[in-house]
């Protein structure tokens, strides 16, 4: 079974599109750990996203940085489709906030990362 058909996968979706951070991150995680091959990286860049907007609700900048930063390479040759979702789409609303917090600016009037299903 790839991750995606999991049946914890959709709830995992649907707190990080609630910005439940923390609970999206320990949601994924546990799916992270059971998951091999291409499938792993995705899911961690994922996880990375989440954990990011976590250190940004807690004033932690640099932190928020750092995992912005590995997330968006952990996802750069995802594809839309892979897991069932558009990927790209959310990688690249990742890489503006990271870009926002590069330049040392409030990423609060990009667009939150959000997950899509793969249409």
């Amino acid at each position: 079974m790839s991750a995606h058909e999991d049946p914890r996968f959709q709830q995992a979706v649907d707190l990080f599109n609630r910005r439940a951070w923390y609970e999206a991150h320990d949601a994924f995680e546990e799916i992270w750990h059971e998951t091999a091959g291409s499938d792993r990286r995705l899911l961690q860049g994922i996880l990375q996203i989440a954990v990011a907007h976590v250190h940004l609700e807690r004033g932690n900048l640099r932190g928020a940085t750092i995992l912005l930063g590995e997330g968006v390479g952990r996802l750069s040759s995802a594809k839309s489709g892979d897991l069932g979702l558009d990927l790209p789409f959310v990688r690249e609303q990742a890489r503006l906030r990271l870009e926002a917090l590069q330049r040392e600016t409030d990423p609060v009037a990009l667009p939150v990362p959000e997950l899509r299903d793969h249409s």
